[in-house]
């Protein structure tokens, strides 16, 4: 999905691909039902997804090693996929309006994790709201099993709201108190400073991010899902160019290729993106607005993969992926309101209501859960600050030394 935009859509190649994926790989049906070639997969009963010799000789290249180049094959080999992803998700989606004439749609599962095929849903204009449970995949299996215990064994009413979302905000995961947090700063002899009140820590953080500095993020109960809403955050400015290659290769050491998303306050949505739906969970992928583009050169859409990665084109170029896409959260004030206040702070000093938001974790490794992972994550990377609570660490104050871990690819 992150590497798709950097295919070329007009390239033979992508054609290709495409072609030999809907005739070999997978059969599309009108009712976005699919059938697999089980000839190219083996996940029924070995460890891996694909049997990388027939795929080879269908597609023309090996699959790719971790270590390996990305080339303009694999951006268009991966757009290639997308589009047919797309084409399945949005067959099944129609039908599924044709069945029902429900003006809702709800979705759930992994696929629902693509948030550009959630962004291609909502432009269809099918439905007037579109709900994605954010633990979507196995994860959520667990909610799921929860809900149905209680209303089948406890025999429990269900509850109907016009709220967009009972979850509000998926912070289902533990609480640490100030004790807990001193006793981390002490096992690790940390060095911070405790500010009393939160709107001068805040004040504080915003301007230290509008400084260029990256700030780990660490507030109440941890989300549940895989994305980090703005209490287990790494946070930066998104009008730095150079910011998305800094938290790539610096801060969550993967593929510099990666986009970052946008967290932006809900009412100040309308002036950086298109489109009108809300997007709490970082799911819905949107195009920035036509006032945050800068202007580009014709022949943009055939650079190749770094040149397009390199090519300045938005006002908030860190979180504008190479198709002037963004993956959007917007953060509601009653939900989070100490994330939004900190979004608040920055507008005030900048005039943009919007922060990078990336998950606090490096690559291989879960999102941090505890003070203890934090300040390990914090003290394994480049980051230049650590707020947990209201405690601030600032990375050249501290006083031992750690010995860089190797981190997998995830």
């Amino acid at each position: 999905m992150g590497l798709a935009p950097y295919g070329i859509e007009e390239s033979e190649e992508t054609k290709l691909f495409l072609e030999k994926i809907k005739s070999e790989v997978v059969d599309i049906k009108d009712d976005g039902s699919i059938f697999l070639n089980q000839k190219y997969f083996k996940y029924t009963y070995g460890l891996r997804m694909i049997k990388e010799d027939k795929f080879k000789s269908l597609f023309g290249f090996n699959t790719r090693k971790e270590e390996e180049e990305i080339t303009q094959t694999h951006c268009n080999m991966a757009l290639a996929i997308q589009k047919a992803t797309e084409e399945i998700v949005i067959k099944m989606v129609k039908e599924t309006k044709r069945l029902t004439k429900s003006k809702n749609l709800c979705l759930s599962g992994g696929v629902a994790l693509n948030c550009v095929a959630n962004g291609k849903i909502e432009e269809l204009g099918l439905f007037d709201n579109i709900y994605i449970q954010p633990a979507s995949g196995d994860a959520g299996g667990s909610l799921g099993a929860a809900l149905a215990i209680n209303h089948m064994y406890f025999d429990s009413n269900r509850n109907y709201s016009k709220e967009y979302d009972l979850m509000r905000g998926s912070y289902l995961g533990p609480y640490f108190s100030d004790k807990e947090i001193l006793i981390t700063n002490k096992r690790y002899k940390a060095v911070y400073e405790h500010e009393v009140s939160f709107e001068k820590l805040s004040k504080k953080v915003a301007k230290l991010i509008s400084e260029g500095n990256v700030v780990g993020w660490f507030q109440g109960r941890s989300e549940f899902g895989p994305r980090a809403l703005g209490n287990r955050s790494i946070l930066a400015d998104p009008r730095n160019p150079e910011m998305q290659k800094k938290l790539n290769l610096k801060i969550k050491y993967r593929e510099g290729f990666r986009p970052f998303a946008p967290s932006v306050l809900e009412e100040d949505y309308s002036e950086f993106f298109e489109g009108k739906t809300k997007s709490p969970y970082m799911l819905m992928v949107k195009k920035i607005q036509e006032n945050v583009k800068l202007k580009i050169s014709k022949e943009y859409w055939k650079l190749n993969y770094w040149k397009k990665l390199y090519t300045n084109r938005s006002k908030l170029q860190s979180i504008t992926h190479v198709d002037f896409s963004a993956r959007i959260q917007t953060v509601n004030k009653k939900t989070n309101f100490k994330y939004w206040s900190l979004i608040n702070e920055f507008k005030k000093i900048t005039r943009v209501g919007v922060l990078v938001n990336t998950s606090f974790n490096v690559r291989g490794e879960p999102i941090v859960n505890s003070p203890e992972d934090a300040f390990k994550c914090f003290m394994n990377t480049e980051m230049d600050y650590l707020v947990i609570g209201n405690f601030l660490y600032e990375k050249k104050k501290q006083i031992l030394e750690y010995e860089k871990e190797s981190f997998k690819l995830d």
